[in-house]
């Protein structure tokens, strides 16, 4: 049995989506996605450490990689589209190393990857004071402190609903804290390229600054992909599946009808 839980939309036999989460998301949040392209087989795992998933370590790269292709065994046949927002970025281009012959492109929202070593303990370090809130108000208001704010309320209310759980007298994501930490840690690793010959669809979010899609991640995927490389510059926050879901929805459905 799989490590990770796994939220399955779509009908069985439809062209297969991997969708991978952001750091502190969970595989609900593709819904979405799953209601603007019916006919597509959307399988979005929770990654370890998330959601429904096991909350044991290892949490390192090589553990949700590996933990992601049992996931692909068990729910996948044939070539796939990965979807990929953020943290799922990288791993995206980690799972690649190992099964790059069953992907057939990525489409990477936002990717983080290869980010600056200083910068991501400074956000381990704020990790570690402010890991949970008192409430739910409080949740609330730390999401819409982040790029949330730009979103339909909607969205945030579902996000309470299907993620917030009560942690003895406080609140927090269904996230274990210390997985969030260990990931700040992994995104300061070098960057990984996927293998020649997939086409990569990337959105940047331009108001992330200093951004996550750094230059040079772009410009080693640019020297690699050459022509199969497209990136898009969106004047939006870093939840792009959320603030984009037209195009996140646009892209996949171009990135299934390439051959």
């Amino acid at each position: 049995m799989s490590a990770l839980n796994v939220e399955l939309f779509g009908p069985v036999d439809g062209p297969p989506v991997l969708a991978l989460h952001g750091l502190t998301g969970h595989g609900k949040r593709w819904t979405d996605l799953a209601e603007a392209l019916p006919n597509a087989r959307i399988v979005a795992p929770d990654l370890l450490g998330h959601g429904f998933s096991r909350w044991t370590p290892p949490w390192s790269i090589e553990a949700q990689v590996l933990a992601l292709c049992e996931v692909v065994d068990e729910h996948i046949d044939g070539p796939m589209v990965v979807v990929a927002h953020s943290y799922g970025g990288a791993l995206a281009m980690h799972l690649s190393k190992l099964i790059g012959e069953r992907i057939r492109s990525f489409v990477l929202l936002d990717p983080a990857i290869g980010l600056d070593p200083q910068m991501m303990a400074d956000v381990a370090t704020d990790t570690m004071a402010h890991h949970d809130y008192p409430d739910e108000a409080a949740a609330r208001g730390g999401k819409l402190s982040e790029s949330w704010a730009e979103l339909d309320p909607g969205i945030l209310d579902r996000e309470i609903a299907e993620h917030l759980i009560n942690v003895g007298d406080r609140v927090n994501w269904r996230i274990h804290p210390g997985m969030v930490v260990a990931t700040w840690s992994e995104l300061a690793r070098p960057f990984a390229l996927p293998p020649n010959g997939i086409p990569v669809y990337v959105v940047q979010a331009m108001r992330v600054q200093p951004p996550y899609f750094t230059a040079e991640f772009r410009a080693a995927l640019a020297e690699q992909q050459g022509d199969l490389l497209t990136v898009i510059e969106e004047d939006c926050g870093h939840m792009v599946p959320f603030a984009r879901p037209e195009l996140t929805a646009e892209l996949v459905a171009n990135a299934l009808a390439r051959n």
